[in-house]
């Protein structure tokens, strides 16, 4: 396997480009980039496929701080703090932290989709002992299965928004404990 594929531990790993709805349903998913690839080539190949990624009239994608805001896709702004822990309840004080909040809450839903697709589908974040082939098919079919979940009332394995970012501060603490031990 080419090291482009390989993360920092020496496990194949792949960049995937996914677009999240509100109802947390996958609605595309590119999957197989090489983990060192730039975000931006991998939406650029995402948006020159036969099957290309369609932005719809009049709508524009969240993306994240590693894209840059263009026609479509909008990020936040950098060198702002956007991520919703950083805000507690502190005063938003420029319209650039105010934009990057509310972003930042519209963008739990991304982040609640993954959280729930690596919970319920552990293969994706155990270490590969599928060729690459199949790791790239499994990211999808386990994406699809989360759909038909969800669409079949098993949301209920979903975390609700307050249930994540509760979740998500208990799991900063505790990294943040781990890094303390390990400097």
């Amino acid at each position: 396997m080419v090291s482009s594929f390989r993360s920092r531990n020496g496990f194949p790993t792949q960049n995937v480009l996914a677009v999240v709805d509100f109802d947390l349903n996958f609605t595309y998913v590119l999957a197989g980039w090489e983990e060192s690839a730039h975000d931006s080539m991998v939406l650029r190949d995402a948006l020159q496929r036969p099957n290309d990624l369609k932005v719809p009239q009049g709508k524009c994608f969240l993306v994240d701080a590693g894209y840059a805001t263009r026609p479509g896709f909008i990020a936040p702004f950098r060198g702002v703090r956007y991520h919703l822990k950083e805000f507690g309840s502190h005063i938003h004080e420029t319209p650039k932290e105010l934009f990057n909040h509310r972003y930042s809450s519209a963008w739990t839903s991304v982040e609640r989709a993954f959280g729930s697709l690596k919970s319920q589908y552990k293969i994706l974040t155990s270490r590969p002992f599928f060729p690459y082939s199949t790791q790239v098919d499994l990211v999808i079919a386990c994406c699809n299965l989360h759909n038909i979940i969800i669409r079949h009332g098993g949301d209920r394995l979903i975390p609700s928004e307050g249930e994540w970012e509760q979740e998500m501060r208990v799991h900063t603490s505790r990294r943040g404990q781990h890094e303390d031990v390990r400097e």
